[in-house]
């Protein structure tokens, strides 16, 4: 008589049950390392968050078990007090700041904000704030907006600033008082640093240089990109270009 075969059993549907804590491990560590290459931006209080869904977890690392309350916190610590972080945020809360601070000279284009490689730009247009060719500061037109822009910058003493004058192309009048653009520049720059001086802010945080043409943020084919080009730069500095 032939041996009966043997039914299979079939396996329970679905996924394994350690596949779901697996899983769950893997996303908390993938969205752990993310934020922390992009610590520039992050908080404390998103850090924490973090932290708080490895509670209890033990994670292996070159044969160590990191502990979230031990040394993976301390390691969330670590990420929190950053200077680059701390930094960065600061710069980023003083652009929403200048940003809603000089809203109306921004809708005139004599004010625009912006933030690169260099920290926070706070531009002013030179055709608003001098007179064609003129280093002296118009400040019967300006003193509002200068006394603003100090005010700023003392609620920000421990940045370094620099002010940059620039120009356009057009040649000055070598009999007039700059005989190059370049005196011009930097003379716009000087001036704007005094007045930002009396206004209260710390002489001592500052740089001054004068670029004359040669860092345009426009065309010089046109007269509208010229003026563009003709402006001071005042700039909370970066870390990196102190």
């Amino acid at each position: 008589m032939a041996e009966r075969r043997r039914k299979k059993k079939c396996p329970p549907e679905g996924a394994p049950e350690w596949m779901t804590t697996y899983g769950d491990m893997v996303t908390l560590l993938l969205t752990f390392f993310v934020m922390m290459y992009t610590t520039a931006t992050v908080d404390g209080a998103k850090i924490k968050l973090i932290l708080a869904a490895f509670n209890g977890l033990g994670l292996r690392s070159g044969g160590t078990t990191l502990q979230a309350t031990g040394q993976l916190a301390d390691m969330g610590n670590t990420v929190m007090s950053l200077p680059s972080s701390q930094a960065g945020r600061a710069l980023d809360e003083a652009r929403k700041k200048a940003v809603s601070m000089f809203q109306p000279e921004i809708k005139a284009k004599k004010v625009r904000v912006k933030e690169d490689e260099r920290g926070l730009v706070i531009s002013l247009a030179a055709d608003a704030f001098f007179e064609p060719a003129s280093a002296e500061v118009n400040i019967e037109e300006s003193r509002d907006v200068l006394e603003r822009v100090s005010n700023l910058l003392i609620s920000l003493e421990e940045h370094k600033f620099r002010i940059e004058g620039h120009t356009d192309p057009n040649p000055t009048d070598p009999q007039g008082p700059w005989r190059t653009n370049w005196e011009l520049s930097s003379a716009r720059a000087t001036n704007v640093l005094h007045y930002l001086v009396d206004f209260g802010v710390s002489e001592e945080n500052f740089q001054v240089a004068g670029f004359a043409d040669t860092v345009p943020i426009a065309s010089n084919e046109t007269e509208e990109g010229r003026s563009y080009n003709r402006r001071v730069d005042i700039i909370v500095l970066s870390e990196g270009h102190l």
